[in-house]
């Protein structure tokens, strides 16, 4: 019986030894957010400079851990007056809270290639539990460069309120943030 158990312990310890690490391609991957500006029409943004690593052991992803951050100073809504007042303390306080961080707790499939993503988003000091849909596709082997590539498409909504992210009203900056981040991802 001692045998047994510890023969089963050798097996799960190793486990953790067959996961896989991938790294952002980051030329094929954005990060982006919409808010509505006056009730009336959608304003986009995103982050230019942001990375994500997963490690997973199963193939179709349900073992990930996935951590994403993103440089708060990177934001671009194509607007530099609006990106500068949105690093100051009135929204993101950059100098204060320069990054946000999304760490994943489980992923479970829905359905196909169809996934909801749970973790934590830290974002202006704040962290809460997010659940986010996502659509995960391949892996499949890139022709030209011959590494193992995955696709991914992460949607989800987040308050403003929840991360006491800006002060200006709901009818001047829905508190609804949506969010987007889409792109590849490159076995080590």
């Amino acid at each position: 019986m001692k045998k047994v158990i510890m023969a089963a312990a050798l097996l799960f310890s190793s486990a953790g030894a067959f996961a896989q690490t991938w790294t952002l391609d980051k030329a094929h991957s954005n990060l982006g957010f919409t808010v509505t500006h006056m009730m009336l029409s959608e304003v986009d943004g995103k982050f230019q400079d942001f990375d994500v690593k997963m490690t997973s052991s199963k193939p179709d992803f349900t073992d990930a851990q996935i951590e994403l951050t993103a440089d708060v100073n990177s934001v671009n809504t194509n607007q530099e007056k609006r990106d500068g007042h949105l690093k100051t303390a009135d929204f993101f306080d950059a100098a204060k809270y320069p990054t946000l961080a999304f760490k994943s707790k489980s992923i479970s499939k829905v359905s196909g290639n169809k996934y909801k993503l749970m973790g934590d988003l830290t974002m202006h000091g704040v962290t809460k539990p997010v659940t986010l849909d996502a659509v995960i596709t391949g892996p499949v082997t890139n022709p030209q460069s011959k590494k193992t590539l995955a696709g991914f498409k992460v949607t989800g909504e987040v308050k403003r309120a929840d991360f006491t992210l800006g002060k200006a009203p709901e009818a001047v900056v829905s508190d609804e943030i949506g969010i987007r981040a889409s792109g590849e991802l490159v076995k080590n």
